[in-house]
């Protein structure tokens, strides 16, 4: 069961690290940490990825940085307690690392697989450009009656298709994690630089079981 489970949820990706590891939380005397791992797109630009690894998957005292790893696992979420509310957080949990010498242009960098159900309705709309965009919540199954919650976002006529998938709908979605700044207004004078997190789709399917 919980193979399926993590089936359903299924990430590669390969870069750069350009952080060192900052303790987590821990599990059973089991210390995770948070790296971020820098991902090249085909258009010259980059995302920076945050990635949980277990301690038991490499030695978190050394620095890493400018070294170049490809890791599989997970897209996780969770919620963190903010100011009277909650804020989605997310990243990449790791199952699997290796070091690699140097980009591998074999591999694909950026790759995510996702089976799981509409929990909001979707958001369409349009770019002042006429761009049709749509925002979707996804909740993917976990062990142990947990979910993740995973943002999406179509383009196109992958837009339009989903902007009519109804809550509690079952989807599969191919596609690559982004990350995106975005200014926070936490008061009438005080802005925050954050950075979001979603699944860019470049492929879905609404299944009917």
């Amino acid at each position: 069961m919980a193979d399926k489970m993590i089936e359903n949820n299924q990430v590669v990706i390969m870069g750069e690290i350009v952080s060192p590891f900052t303790f987590s939380h821990q599990v059973f005397g089991e210390g995770f940490y948070l790296v971020d791992v820098m991902v090249k797109r085909l258009s010259e630009s980059q995302d920076i990825i945050p990635v949980m690894v277990s301690e038991r998957l490499v030695d978190v005292s050394q620095d890493y940085q400018g070294e170049w790893i490809c890791i599989s696992g997970q897209f996780r979420s969770y919620n963190r307690h903010e100011e009277k509310k909650n804020r989605l957080v997310l990243s990449v949990f790791a199952r699997e690392l290796s070091f690699v010498e140097e980009e591998d242009d074999s591999v694909k960098s950026n790759q995510i697989y996702l089976d799981g159900y509409i929990c909001k309705p979707p958001v369409y709309r349009k770019t002042p450009l006429g761009r049709e965009i749509a925002d979707l919540l996804i909740a993917v199954n976990r062990p142990y009656g947990k979910s993740d919650y995973i943002p999406c976002i179509c383009w196109g006529r992958n837009a339009r298709y989903a902007s009519a998938f109804a809550v509690g709908g079952h989807v599969l979605i191919w596609g690559r994690i982004q990350s995106r700044e975005y200014m926070k207004r936490l008061s009438e004078t005080e802005m925050e630089k954050r950075t979001a997190y979603e699944v860019s789709v470049s492929k879905l399917e609404y299944s009917e079981s």
